[in-house]
């Protein structure tokens, strides 16, 4: 099962970031407009991610509460389908979605999300690859963290679900 060790940052704008980013030499991957539909599930999260027209079932298992680092254990299943949001909405009942336009980066097995959440604001995300052991990737994501300057006390220990549920009480 693939890990990552996770940040999530809330931020005002990505201008020195993305200036950062191009100094260091980080791939510009590309722009993903996502739909995240987060359904009901006993443990972890289940969300259906339809980005650029993909459609992908995920199912992760993360310590959101924790102080510790913060791992996700995660599945991916890909589906041909069209109609999966009319399915899974069926089978498992809808918590909430989340949309967003997401700028998507690489350097050393890091993902660098770049977010504008609808209604929520603008995120910035870590996703560092677990290869070789969490010691390694522990120090390739604190070297990102380094590299940004990300100010770990301002770190948001919850998915975008819990917090577009946040917002709707």
């Amino acid at each position: 099962m693939p890990s990552n060790l996770e940040l999530k940052i809330k931020v005002k704008s990505y201008e020195s970031i993305k200036k950062t980013l191009k100094k260091i030499n980080a791939e510009f991957v590309g722009v993903l407009n996502q739909k995240d539909i987060y359904y009901k599930c006993k443990t972890g999260l289940l969300k259906l991610r339809v980005e650029n027209g993909n459609h992908t079932l995920i199912k992760y298992n993360r310590a959101e509460k924790s102080k510790d680092d913060r791992y996700s254990e995660y599945y991916l299943i890909k589906i041909s389908e069209g109609k999966s949001e009319k399915i899974f909405s069926e089978l498992f009942g809808i918590e909430t979605v989340v949309e967003k336009k997401r700028l998507l980066y690489l350097y050393k097995n890091t993902r660098i999300h770049l977010d504008v959440i609808k209604k929520l604001g603008n995120y910035l995300e870590l996703e560092t690859l677990v290869l070789n052991g969490k010691r390694d990737a522990k120090k390739r994501f604190d070297e990102m963290v380094k590299i940004l300057d990300l100010d770990l006390t301002k770190q948001i220990r919850k998915s975008n679900r819990d917090l577009m549920l946040e917002k709707k009480k």
